[in-house]
C-alpha cells in the first residue's frame, strides 16, 4: 500500500483554503492561540478555517452536522495530531523536495482538468496564497511519507506467516471477498489509567446509543471518532477482507450490509464497525486479471521540461491517430528500456504499475490507444493489446499473501505509532479560554 495516495485528499485542503479566504475578515478579529503543541501554536484562525471547510464538506455529502462545539473539538484534535507528525518529520529530516511537490501539484491540477497556471490563478483570484497552499500540500505528502518510513517499511512478514496464510482455506475465501466498511475509532492512551478507560468507554457507549436510536453513522463518526477518516463518514473504502486488521475482518464476516457492531476493543482503541457493502464470495484460489500493453514514455527531466514533454507526447498521439506504426514510434522516441521491443511491456498484473498508468490502462478497450497520461516518470501513451484472467501462480500467491499480511499489520501498527506520538507530545489547550 502506497501511503502517498493520501495526496488525493488535497481537494479537502483546497476547500479549507477557499473557506479560509472567505472567512478572513472575521478571522482576523478572532485570531488567538488556542493550543500549544510542543514549541508551536495553533490559532483560532486555523481552526475556524478548517471548521468552515468541514461543515461545507459534510453538507455536500448530505451528512447531518454534529453540534458546532463538538465538531470544533474534534477538528482541534486533528490539527494537533497533524502538527505532531509534521514536527517529527522535520526532526527526522523527512522532507518533500520542491520538484516532488511541483509534480504533485501538477497532478492535482490535471485531476481538476485545468493547467497548473490556470489552477494557480484560480486560487489567487479567490484570495488563496499560492505559497501557503503549496506548504499545506507539502505537509500532507510529508505525513504520508512519514507513515511509509516509520511504520509501513518496518512491518515484517515471515515465511511461516505466509505458509499459514496459504494453508488456511478462510484466507483464500477472504482474498476474493471485498467489503466496504465504515468505523468509529476512539484511541486509548498507551498508559491509560482506569479513569481514562472509563471516560473513553462512556464515549463509545454514547456513540453506540446514538447509532441504535437511528442517528446517521457519518454524523456519529464526525462527532466521536479519532480516526483521520472521521469527517468522511468514517468510511475506509472498499478493501479485500484479507487486507483488513483481523478484528475488522472477523467482525465484517458476522454483519449484514447496513448493520454495525457492538463496541470492540483492540490494544490501541475502541471501535464500532459498520458493513456498508460486500461483494465477491468465491471460495477457490484467487484469480488475477492481466493486461498486455505497450507504451511510449517521454520523460521529464532537466533537459526536457514538462511543457516540451507534453507537446511531444501530444504530437506522437496525433501521428498514431493518423495511422503511424506504434512499435516504430516507440523504438524511435520512447525513453524506456521497452523501446527496443516496440514499447511492449508484456503481461502486467494489477498493482504492477503506478496508479495513473493502471487507471488509464484499465479504461482502454482492446487495441485502443490512450491520450498522453502523466505519471511521476513523465508522459505515457498506452495501447492495450490483450486481457486475460488466470489462476495465480504459486509465486504470485506468495507475493499476494505477503502484501495482504503487510497491509493488515500496517493499519494496526500505524494506530499504535500515532498513539505513542500523541502521548509523548506536550499539548496545552487554550480553547476554553474565551
Amino acid at each position: 500500500m502506497n501511503a502517498l495516495r493520501t495526496l488525493l485528499l488535497s481537494g479537502f485542503a483546497l476547500l479549507a483554503y477557499c473557506a479560509a479566504a472567505q472567512a478572513a475578515p472575521q478571522a482576523q478579529e478572532l485570531d488567538r492561540i488556542i493550543a500549544v503543541v510542543n514549541d508551536e501554536v495553533i490559532t483560532q484562525y486555523e481552526l475556524r478555517s478548517r471548521l468552515i471547510a468541514v461543515e461545507k464538506q459534510l453538507r455536500s455529502q448530505g451528512t447531518q452536522l454534529p453540534p458546532r462545539d463538538v465538531l470544533e473539538k474534534q477538528l482541534l484534535e486533528r490539527l494537533i495530531l497533524d502538527r505532531i507528525q509534521v514536527q517529527f518529520a522535520k526532526e527526522s529530516a523527512t522532507r518533500v523536495e520542491d520538484s516532488q511537490l511541483d509534480a504533485a501539484l501538477r497532478r492535482i491540477a490535471d485531476s481538476n482538468r485545468i493547467s497548473l497556471t490556470d489552477f494557480r490563478a484560480t486560487l489567487e483570484k479567490d484570495g488563496i496564497t499560492w505559497a501557503k497552499f503549496r506548504e499545506e500540500i507539502r505537509d500532507e505528502m510529508t505525513i504520508a511519507r512519514l507513515r511509509e518510513r516509520e511504520v509501513e517499511n518496518r512491518v515484517s512478514v515471515s515465511e511461516g506467516e505466509i505458509d499459514n496464510y496459504l494453508s488456511n482455506p478462510d484466507s483464500l475465501a477472504a482474498a476474493n471477498d471485498e467489503v466496504h466498511l465504515a468505523h468509529i475509532l476512539l484511541r486509548l492512551p498507551e498508559q491509560a489509567s482506569p479513569e481514562q478507560l472509563l471516560r473513553i468507554r462512556a464515549r463509545a457507549e454514547q456513540a453506540l446509543a446514538q447509532l441504535k436510536r437511528g442517528d446517521d453513522f457519518a454524523k456519529v463518526a464526525a462527532t466521536f471518532s479519532d480516526a483521520s477518516d472521521a469527517l468522511s463518514g468514517g468510511s475506509i473504502g472498499s478493501r479485500p477482507l484479507d487486507r483488513l486488521p483481523n478484528l475488522y475482518a472477523e467482525t465484517a464476516q458476522k454483519l449484514k450490509p447496513g448493520e454495525f457492531s457492538e463496541i470492540l476493543r483492540s490494544p490501541t482503541a475502541l471501535h464500532i464497525v459498520k458493513l456498508i457493502e460486500k461483494s465477491g464470495g468465491s471460495k477457490g484460489a484467487p484469480t488475477l486479471k492481466q493486461s498486455r500493453v505497450r507504451h511510449i514514455l517521454i520523460k521529464v527531466n532537466e533537459l526536457v521540461p514538462e511543457a516540451e514533454a507534453r507537446r511531444k507526447a501530444v504530437g506522437l498521439k496525433e501521428r498514431l491517430d493518423n495511422g503511424a506504426d506504434f512499435a516504430e514510434l516507440a523504438r524511435l522516441n520512447s525513453n524506456d528500456l521497452s523501446a527496443s521491443k516496440g514499447g511492449d511491456l508484456g503481461w502486467l498484473y494489477q498493482g504492477d504499475t503506478v496508479a495513473e498508468f493502471e487507471k488509464a490502462m484499465d479504461a482502454l478497450a482492446i487495441n485502443e490507444i490512450s491520450p498522453p497520461v502523466q505519471s511521476q516518470f513523465g508522459f505515457h501513451i498506452i495501447q492495450l493489446l490483450e486481457r486475460r484472467v488466470e489462476d495465480a501462480s504459486p509465486e504470485r500467491r506468495r507475493l499476494l499473501a505477503r502484501q495482504a499480511l503487510r497491509e493488515r499489520k500496517a493499519d494496526e501498527a500505524y494506530q499504535d505509532w500515532l498513539r505513542q506520538m500523541r502521548d509523548r507530545a506536550y499539548v496545552e489547550y487554550r480553547l476554553e479560554d474565551r
